[in-house]
């Protein structure tokens, strides 16, 4: 039996856009997990800034961005657990105002 000129020249064709979609996909996918770790990043960043500032905002979002970039497969597992963690902090101490001052807002002096 000949291969045919005609053959191989498909077999390489189709060999080589195997490769091409294989490289297309493991783009997306280092795109996904950069953003993951941004994710993670921010998480912990805003769940700190919460427990001063603006923590009925600050927390959940910390919390979302925590378990998005853990859904996601982050690199960074310890910061987005930090996030969610600080996320979830904030969130108690607002509890703990709300019960101390019976209100949503609160200041530092009193």
């Amino acid at each position: 039996m000949q291969i045919t000129a005609e053959a191989m020249e498909a077999t390489e064709a189709t060999e080589a856009t195997e490769g091409t979609e294989t490289a297309t996909q493991a783009q997306p996918e280092a795109a996904r997990r950069k953003d993951a770790d941004g994710m993670a990043v921010a998480s912990f960043v805003l769940g700190l800034i919460g427990l001063l500032v603006l923590n009925v905002f600050l927390g959940p979002v910390a919390i979302v961005l925590a378990a998005l970039s853990l859904w996601r497969g982050t690199a960074r597992r310890g910061r987005a657990l930090l996030g969610l963690g600080l996320g979830v902090a904030d969130l108690v101490v607002l509890g703990a105002l709300v019960a101390a001052d019976g209100t949503l807002s609160w200041s530092i002096t009193g």
